[in-house]
């Protein structure tokens, strides 16, 4: 009997299939809308946790400030030195200690000029931050002391400027700065944010300092915390020492802030997922669109087949398998929409991910409650239509031109 009913609902909806396919638009859309926001936004979450953890594990991230991101971090606030580096990394709860300039420059190499990020740091950046030499060395000493010229490339900068070439031995220019290329980051790929990781110089901090910006500030400790040793106390230690260089009182705020890579990773992970949310929301308005008008189309459906519900009613039908005929109708007709929305929803956010550079993480509970949502819009919204079919009087129906 069930099947039966399905067969007569596929029946009338395939006889009117433009007008049964511009019924169910809304649902396609809203059902791939939502999809494709959730499925991007688990990408961009799985994409932040990946970029977090390429950054080291067990890492504190020092800067001057009371906020580490955002409007309210306090520009006041006094920049760090290469002592207060010194000076963390001889604590026991401290393996190694990464000062860090940043600033944006212009890398010239023969007719290739390439706008990128310059950072200088010292070679324990390369162990606090979890990066490898692929080819050359790391800088030396020596080369660290004296503030020599000489950089590391990342892979993005090292194909705009190089190509396919080795780079390792040329000079590139930054400003009127000659700049020995003595090695070649393994590629990372994109950021926690979409960003480029390999789209930057590594330099000697002193040389940056020295020749680039004209100041001996640090604007960022990158502080890898030893084996063995939680956060929590790596950061009640580095926090002491801090206030104690930095000469702040008992009860005094500390102008200085401490996160570890974990909290970052969360921060954005939240952010992340409140806007997946209130974005999904949004296109879940078009579920609502797409039910009114699945209940419209019904009403019509209605309207014009009030004859044939007549002819039904009058041989023996039930008002019951009347009003369940258009109520399997209308659910076909919104599963139908869902199982397009479905695949719609899947082929957008796959496309998103291949432009984003994000992993492709479809969920199944996800898709399955898209599936179920689209079938429960159809039983919402075709009841009034159903009851209304249900409840025609034979008689007036037969007589309905």
């Amino acid at each position: 009997m069930l099947w039966e009913t399905i067969r007569l609902a596929l029946q009338a909806i395939t006889r009117n299939a433009l007008r049964s396919f511009l019924t169910v638009l809304g649902v396609v859309i809203g059902v791939a809308a939502v999809i494709a926001m959730v499925t991007v936004g688990q990408g961009s979450s799985e994409q932040v946790r990946a970029s977090v953890a390429s950054l080291g594990t067990n890492v504190l991230m020092v800067r001057p400030g009371k906020q580490m991101m955002g409007p309210g971090a306090r520009e006041s606030a006094p920049a760090f030195s290469l002592h207060d580096a010194t000076a963390l990394a001889d604590l026991p709860a401290v393996q190694a200690v990464a000062p860090i300039v940043t600033t944006g420059q212009t890398a010239v190499f023969g007719n290739a000029n390439v706008a990128t990020s310059v950072t200088g740091t010292t070679a324990d950046y390369l162990t606090v931050s979890n990066w490898t030499v692929l080819r050359g060395r790391a800088f030396a000493p020596g080369e660290e002391a004296a503030g020599a010229a000489v950089c590391i490339l990342g892979e993005s900068l090292r194909r705009a400027l190089f190509g396919a070439a080795d780079p390792t031995g040329a000079v590139i220019r930054l400003k009127t700065v000659s700049c020995q290329v003595i090695g070649l980051l393994q590629a990372k790929g994109a950021g926690a944010m979409g960003q480029d990781q390999d789209d930057f110089i590594l330099m000697p901090i002193r040389a940056v300092q020295r020749r680039l910006l004209g100041m001996q500030d640090v604007s960022t400790l990158s502080v890898a915390l030893a084996p063995g040793v939680s956060t929590a106390r790596g950061i009640r230690d580095v926090e002491a020492l801090l206030r104690e260089r930095r000469r702040i009182g008992p009860g005094q705020e500390d102008n200085f802030s401490v996160l570890d890579m974990a909290q970052i990773a969360s921060m954005l992970s939240s952010v992340n997922a409140v806007l997946t949310g209130l974005l999904s929301s949004v296109a879940a308005v078009s579920l609502l669109v797409g039910g009114i008008g699945i209940m419209n189309i019904m009403l019509v459906s209605v309207t014009e087949r009030t004859r044939e519900i007549g002819i039904r009613l009058a041989v023996g039908a039930s008002a019951a398998q009347v009003m369940t005929q258009f109520l399997v109708e209308a659910v076909v007709l919104s599963v139908i929409g869902g199982v397009l929305g479905i695949a719609l929803g899947l082929g957008l956010a796959f496309l998103a991910a291949q432009i984003m550079v994000i992993p492709f993480s479809p969920s199944l509970g996800v898709v399955a409650l898209a599936f179920l949502f689209s079938g429960f819009v159809g039983v919402i919204f075709g009841f009034f239509p159903a009851r209304r079919a249900a409840r025609l009087d034979p008689i007036e129906a037969l007589r309905y031109q």
